[in-house]
């Protein structure tokens, strides 16, 4: 008769996936997401928690924040006044870092829908694997964008292969896409050593400087394809087309110099 095995003592705590939505105006599509991400752990035997940050919201999503905590591990932070995209990542991600332990990942999606909560397996394996940083890319093979405007799609391109051309990231191809997931120790330290400057940026080119200050950690950056769905979310975009590609230039013009801001 085989002797029964005592437990192997290198065994650690597998840890868990944190979610991070920024979420502003987001009542239609918050609740069919939260339940998409709750569905999907719940199919892969994974751990988890959300963080929904609620920036000024005027709507329900508040509401539907709270009331979906009642069925899923959800902590929900609130802006009391609207602050934009890059507070609202600076303060999700903040809570994560401060919470995580060495094994857990966090994943920062879109409130509106538009990403699929099924890729998170990929990306999470793909730092078991070794990565640091997982991005959901539009520009690597079997990716697929539906209900994007041909001018917003032609700007995204332009945009990343500019960044590509000066701030080259191995492995890197899509320098804007905010669907991402981090190995936690790696997000504690970048807000170790950058503080409060390591998410500075107000508006949607903060995602790039995230991207940037990483770069110069030296962490190891890896893509996965996405499908984005923009064609399932509710209501209008909340970019300002002309605005984020002004301050991105802008951002990458004062990082080519050095320059702080």
């Amino acid at each position: 008769m085989e002797a029964e095995r005592s437990e192997a003592p290198w065994r650690r705590d597998p840890g868990k996936v944190i979610v991070v939505l920024p979420a502003y105006n987001e009542s239609g599509n918050l609740g069919p997401l939260l339940e998409q991400i709750d569905q999907t752990m719940h199919e892969e035997r994974q751990r988890y928690s959300v963080i929904v940050v609620d920036d000024g919201s005027n709507d329900d999503t508040l509401s539907v924040a709270r009331q979906h905590a009642e069925y899923m591990p959800l902590r929900v932070e609130r802006h009391a006044v609207n602050q934009g995209l890059g507070a609202t990542i600076r303060d999700g991600l903040g809570v994560a870092a401060s919470l995580c332990s060495e094994r857990d990942i966090v994943v920062v999606m879109d409130a509106d829908n538009s990403h699929a909560p099924g890729l998170i397996r990929r990306m999470t394996r793909e730092i078991h694997e070794g990565a640091d940083v997982v991005i959901a890319s539009r520009y690597q093979r079997g990716a697929y964008v539906r209900g994007l405007p041909l001018h917003r799609r032609l700007l995204s391109w332009g945009g990343s292969r500019l960044l590509k051309l000066f701030f080259p990231i191995p492995g890197v191809r899509d320098y804007t896409c905010g669907y991402r997931a981090y190995r936690g120790p790696v997000l504690r330290e970048a807000f170790e050593k950058y503080g409060s400057a390591f998410i500075d940026q107000e508006g949607f080119q903060c995602t790039v400087d995230i991207l940037l200050k990483l770069r110069d950690m030296n962490v190891i950056v890896r893509e996965v394809p996405v499908i984005l769905r923009y064609d399932l979310k509710e209501g209008t975009s909340k970019m300002k087309i002309l605005r984020t590609t002004v301050n991105t230039l802008a951002l990458m013009l004062r990082r080519l110099l050095g320059l702080p801001g």
